[in-house]
């Protein structure tokens, strides 16, 4: 295809996935033509390789688990007498599926135009789609290209023995044992679906808690939750060798007194994080570079755009602060179609950013982690309210935490001011986080929250007894 007229844009999207795809429908509404170039599926990898197949598969597990707990807790006399796998695969396969006509279907009806070929830059507004030939942006390109499953030297994934968590739900069948290598949230989630589906599972993890990047108290508390549902976890821990079996691997893990120990698996899960994908890109051609690790740099955080003015940047090519989470990835996405578009933009507020492990229990906090408020030389108040103090946490009965930060000496001679962090440990946790998410954006104080009442019985209300204790009006909790 010859440049053309028609192959004139107002802005260029290279990746369909949640931030290029979000960056593509707000830039329609806002009335600019838009081509979006995606080389496989639009939706990306949260949407066919991650956060939705491996949530409905969590989902599955989570039926198991109330299954058992049906029998141990509460005398109903019920087992699984077997799971079909085919029959799981398919129910998952068809919430993807619906997803991804819905994706398909809303970038249609805004009029987006989607391309489907690898895309690599050819200047500052110029691309070249694989197939479909050469592109201009007129007002400017967004990198939303993803990342891609970090590998270790000498593991290479076979989708049998050795995965990643790209292909760990795709590969055949359950495995009757797993070894998980890494304490992150992906890691994690594996580690507790595959106990949920009854394999003997070993979760290893480098750091000296799991989720090393949450509060400390939220590491320790999931051990302790894994532990008791017969996980074995192995943090401080490191991998030192691994040798390929005929039905699966025998690894060798060094833990912290320096003892080798050796696991035998049918399964080797690589969980250690993510890379941006760079790959044919050809960054050089429009004046750009990847940073050592693989990212782009934004040089105006407000704006999400490069040192090469009208190229912006959102997702998993974004250097910290962002999260690499596909809600902070809309949240840029919005911010870019806006700024092309001419509007004030500002900086997304990754402190203000909710970040959830779906495992069971699960984790979700906001804002920051006691040990980032003290290093910060801020005095805070701490109160850690445990969900069993609770009726419905009884009723639960797997514990759980809910553990405010506040700054302390608030303004007036407040006991507390501004509420710095929340952090949530247990059963559903995933959706009470949202509240607390508006605590912290908004700088609202203990008082301010205990001033509303929590409905009773509910898990939710813990949160509203930990910021009562913190307010001086301690009911259940003194």
């Amino acid at each position: 295809m010859s440049q053309t007229a028609a192959n004139t844009t107002d802005v260029l999207v290279i990746g369909g996935g949640t931030g290029g795809y979000s960056t593509a429908l707000r830039a329609a509404s806002l009335g600019l033509r838009v081509v979006l170039a995606e080389r496989d599926l639009v939706g990306g990898t949260c949407l066919h390789r991650g956060c939705i197949p491996s949530k409905a598969m969590l989902h599955a597990a989570e039926l198991v688990d109330g299954i058992a707990e049906a029998r141990e807790r509460w005398g109903v006399k019920a087992t699984v007498d077997s799971l079909d796998w085919p029959a799981l695969v398919a129910t998952r396969d068809t919430i993807v599926a619906r997803n991804h006509q819905g994706v398909v279907g809303n970038l249609r009806t805004a009029g987006v135009q989607v391309v489907r070929g690898a895309a690599r830059l050819t200047g500052p507004r110029g691309l070249h789609i694989e197939g479909a030939g050469e592109f201009t942006a007129r007002r400017g390109i967004v990198l939303a290209t993803g990342s891609r499953p970090r590998l270790l030297p000498g593991l290479t994934p076979d989708g049998r023995r050795v995965v990643t968590s790209d292909d760990a739900l795709f590969a055949a069948g359950l495995p009757a044992s797993v070894l998980v290598l890494g304490g992150g949230a992906i890691g994690v989630e594996y580690a507790s679906f595959h106990r949920s589906m009854g394999a003997e599972v070993t979760l290893v993890e480098a750091a000296e808690r799991l989720l090393p990047l949450e509060d400390a108290e939220v590491g320790r508390r999931l051990a302790r939750g894994l532990k008791q549902r017969g996980i074995a976890v192995r943090t401080g821990s490191t991998l030192t060798g691994t040798e390929l079996l005929p039905d699966g691997v025998r690894a060798t893990v060094r833990t912290p007194k320096g003892e080798e120990q050796v696991v035998e698996s049918e399964r080797l899960l690589v969980a250690v994080g993510r890379v941006p994908v760079t790959d044919g890109l050809d960054l050089a051609a429009a004046g750009l570079s990847a940073d050592e690790r693989g990212f782009v740099a934004p040089a105006d955080r407000s704006r999400l755009e490069t040192a090469v003015r009208g190229i912006h940047v959102v997702g998993d090519l974004l250097p910290p602060p962002s999260l690499g989470l596909a809600h902070a990835s809309f949240a840029e996405g919005l911010l870019v179609a806006e700024a092309l578009a001419g509007r004030a933009t500002r900086a997304v507020d990754y402190a203000t950013v909710p970040r959830v492990t779906y495992s069971s229990p699960q984790t979700a906090s906001v804002g920051l982690t006691e040990a980032e408020a003290r290093a910060r030389g801020l005095e805070v108040e701490v109160n850690t309210m445990p969900l069993a103090a609770t009726a419905k946490g009884m009723v639960h009965g797997r514990g759980g935490m809910v553990k405010v930060i506040a700054a302390a000496g608030g303004p007036g001679g407040a006991a507390t001011g501004p509420v710095l962090g929340v952090h949530l440990v247990g059963p559903h946790v995933s959706e009470m986080i949202a509240e607390s998410q508006l605590i912290v954006a908004w700088d609202a104080e203990p008082a301010d929250v205990a001033a509303h009442i929590h409905a009773h019985p509910t898990l939710s209300e813990a949160v509203g007894e930990a910021f009562l204790t913190l307010a001086g009006r301690g009911l259940h909790q003194h």
